[in-house]
């Protein structure tokens, strides 16, 4: 039987391991959802049908979407924790910070982790952490907040790490090791420094350029919905887009997240890479505005530097083809997806409901 948790519970990882020793499974929820967000999640989750070696559920809707549960078998997570333990250079003394909320899988992994003798988790905090698990986002916040002396790995997951802030990490001492992955599949490839390679354990593909995976640490599929996750035997993908040279990964993002504008196919991760190397853009989100007879104008929502009055004119001088330029630029906070991946289709709200402001000409 699945069981709903609403995430805020101070006992958290203890109700997580009654939850796993009654044989039962735990699916912890996002606070902030509202209470018809929440009750259409409890209701999917009490009526599903689990394969009985069903251990955890976890949510996602990647970028945008309602959510989906996810079903895993303990194994499925159980077999890539000695390779988190090596990449956090942790024990079961360590103090690992986990200030991603535990709606999210990367936390819920690191709590399944600490269940099975691994490392301590620190909820929602950095004090006296000896190691971070979290996103670029609270890795960032973490070095602004200034970084604990005892702090000196960081596994950084779901979504881009920007090398600037890695290289910001290390000057402070900090090992990091990004990696990309999704909830169905967990651990895919990851990058100590040098580029994506594949994840110890797993073995990648192309495919007509999607990105297939074969590993054991591949989810069993949904609970009462249907999702992007589709499998060949032991082989499965999730539809992302990619590259593979001499064994280094390219992401090139989701299939369904490409910009359609007049007779141009845009993927918003390229235009996005080249954004953030603009020294007063601290991240950026680009994404589809409609418009008629032309699909969608490619537009831009960026982090500026602190105390960065910016400008389009600032910002225009982009490596980028001319079908690729941003033809709306918009400043305010990136929306993301409790596991930190961006929300374009959330960013399209906020510009719509007149919520971030348009950038200065």
């Amino acid at each position: 039987m699945i069981i709903p948790l609403n995430g805020a519970e101070p006992d958290l990882p203890q109700r997580l391991g009654q939850i796993r020793a009654a044989g039962d499974i735990p699916l912890v929820g996002d606070r902030r959802w509202s209470t018809s967000d929440w009750d259409a999640i409890t209701a999917k989750a009490r009526s599903a049908q689990v394969p009985e070696a069903t251990a955890w559920a976890t949510l996602t809707s990647g970028s945008s979407g309602a959510p989906r549960i996810v079903l895993r078998s303990a194994a499925s997570w159980a077999d890539s924790f000695a390779a988190a333990s090596e990449f956090l250079d942790a024990g079961p003394e360590t103090q690992v910070a986990l200030p991603v909320p535990p709606a999210s899988s990367l936390t819920l992994f690191s709590l399944a982790h600490a269940l099975s003798g691994g490392p301590k988790p620190l909820l929602g905090s950095t004090v006296n952490a000896d190691a971070l698990h979290g996103t670029p986002q609270s890795l960032r916040a973490m070095l602004d907040a200034g970084v604990s002396p005892r702090l000196r790995t960081a596994l950084i997951g779901g979504s881009h790490l920007d090398p600037a802030l890695r290289q910001r990490a290390e000057a402070a001492g900090i090992r990091v090791t990004a990696y990309y992955g999704a909830a169905e599949l967990s651990f895919v490839a990851c990058d100590t420094g040098d580029g994506l390679r594949a994840f110890p354990g797993a073995e990648l593909e192309i495919r007509d350029g999607e990105l297939w995976v074969r590993s054991p640490f591949i989810a069993s599929g949904y609970a009462g919905a249907t999702g992007p996750l589709r499998r060949d035997g032991d082989w499965a993908t999730v539809g992302d887009r990619a590259e593979l040279n001499d064994g280094y990964l390219r992401l090139l993002g989701r299939a369904d997240d490409a910009i359609l504008s007049a007779s141009a196919t845009i993927v918003p991760e390229e235009v996005e890479a080249a954004l953030r190397l603009i020294p007063v853009v601290r991240d950026a989100l680009v994404f589809g505005f409609p418009r008629e007879r032309i699909g969608s104008l490619v537009s831009a929502l960026l982090e500026l530097e602190d105390d960065v009055q910016a400008t389009v004119p600032d910002i225009s001088h982009a490596q980028l083809l001319p079908a690729h330029r941003p033809r709306r630029w918009f400043s305010g906070k990136i929306p993301r997806t409790a596991s930190g991946k961006p929300a374009r289709v959330e960013a399209l709200r906020l510009v719509l409901g007149g919520e971030v402001q348009p950038l200065g000409r």
